[in-house]
């Protein structure tokens, strides 16, 4: 994580909590929210993603939209797909 201290505009991050345990995704969670920067990141922790989120993007159809809802909702939807 050295890239962390040239102090990144935009932090893309891949499954980010893989192999971490609770301790360190809360260390994970309390960075990413007083982090200044943009973080784009893909995720299947519903955790994760919901104490960190601003926005919610929803890959469909070969776009990209922000999805207006929560989490739940967006599960809701792919379960009604």
């Amino acid at each position: 994580m050295q890239i962390t201290y040239h102090q990144p505009h935009v932090l893309l991050l891949d499954e980010p909590s893989n192999h971490l345990d609770m301790d360190a995704v809360d260390a994970l969670i309390e960075g990413l929210t007083i982090y200044k920067g943009g973080v784009l990141m893909v995720s299947h922790d519903q955790w994760l993603i919901e104490a960190t989120m601003n926005e919610l993007w929803m890959c469909e159809g070969g776009r990209i939209d922000v999805f207006h809802g929560s989490f739940d909702d967006y599960k809701k939807r792919l379960r009604s797909a």
